[in-house]
């Protein structure tokens, strides 16, 4: 029973052991390539944002324009630098763009959708390296998993944006429609803030149960990791801000290329962040494993598929053999 209770709450980890998490998850940060990881998914990241960006703007025109212009208020204060304008001038385009309702625009958001999910192909292959296990799902599960989790967390997005919408002008009207008065409204403009962050790490909660060929044992979604990621992720931005504003010298290197430098620096500390915390969970899971006593060199989790996986690496998983050369 107290190796069930420990597998299920990683609090119940003894001092050393959360000692040797955070050593391992350093040392396995890098020994893992994430930088390089996170440079890659930093691409595919470029690729998905636009259309990402377009299925959102599609699904809040409905909203009206009013929405957009809260979004692009909103992104204006939370990405760095010039990086800004790159995403700001984006949403524009897009809010002006040709109405959604023919075939061809329907076809296109359906491209728009595929596009996207390239970042979360590329997430997938970088979660199984960070849990020493290789894919072994069949393509028939991994496709509709990667399109599955991409529309998933549009509708997050989606929701983080109506959250976002909803304020100033916006809020009000909706406030006297629903018979709320002044001091709900001031709650609300407090609370949809950790409301907010809390969808933000459901996200990356997400990313991190969803896609690795792991099997996760027993309901909890939250994870220590995505706490984790966020709180990297909000500390690296605001620094990266600080930094491109009072010390930077982008605009003297780069010139009219400093908008996009800045912007793929951000998405890559950003990408850093959440694999920082994704190696975290990784590596809690591995201590669990020995702290119920599983030789550390072995693999540590259940993987949840092997049918595409060699024949050999199928008997030595069945012998409980180390895989060492997967």
């Amino acid at each position: 029973m107290a190796a069930e209770h420990s597998t299920e709450k990683p609090t119940t980890l003894i001092a050393h052991s959360w000692w040797d998490v955070l050593r391992r998850t350093g040392k396995e940060f890098l020994d893992d390539e994430l930088p390089d990881r996170a440079a890659a998914l930093t691409y595919y990241g470029v690729l998905s944002l636009f259309p990402a960006l377009l299925l959102l703007v599609s699904t809040l025109g409905v909203i009206g324009q009013s929405a957009t212009d809260a979004i692009l208020k909103n992104l204006q204060q939370i990405t760095p630098g010039a990086a800004r304008d790159i995403v700001s001038e984006a949403v524009r385009q897009l809010r002006d763009g040709p109405g959604t309702g023919s075939v061809l625009a329907v076809l296109g958001l359906l491209g728009a959708l595929w596009s996207a999910s390239g970042y979360i192909a590329a997430f997938i292959r970088t979660a199984n390296a960070v849990y020493d296990l290789p894919e072994g799902r069949p393509a028939w599960k991994t496709l509709p998993l990667r399109l599955g989790v991409t529309v998933l967390l549009m509708v997050l997005l989606a929701a983080s944006a109506v959250i976002v919408v909803f304020t100033g002008t916006l809020a009000r009207q909706a406030g006297r429609g629903l018979g709320i008065g002044d001091t709900g409204l001031a709650v609300w403009s407090v609370a949809k803030w950790p409301v907010l962050v809390l969808l933000v790490v459901l996200m990356i909660t997400i990313l991190y149960r969803a896609t690795p060929n792991v099997r996760s044992p027993g309901l909890r979604w939250l994870t220590p990791g995505s706490f984790l990621a966020v709180v990297l992720w909000l500390a690296a931005s605001a620094g990266f801000a600080l930094y491109v504003a009072n010390f930077g010298s982008y605009n003297k290197t780069y010139g009219t290329l400093a908008g996009v430098i800045v912007f793929l620096v951000w998405l890559w500390l950003s990408n850093l962040a959440v694999l920082l915390g994704l190696e975290f969970d990784a590596e809690l899971a591995r201590q669990r494993a020995i702290a119920e006593g599983h030789p550390g060199e072995e693999p540590y989790v259940e993987p949840r598929d092997t049918r595409t996986w060699p024949s050999r690496l199928r008997r030595r998983r069945e012998r409980r053999e180390p895989a060492t050369d997967r």
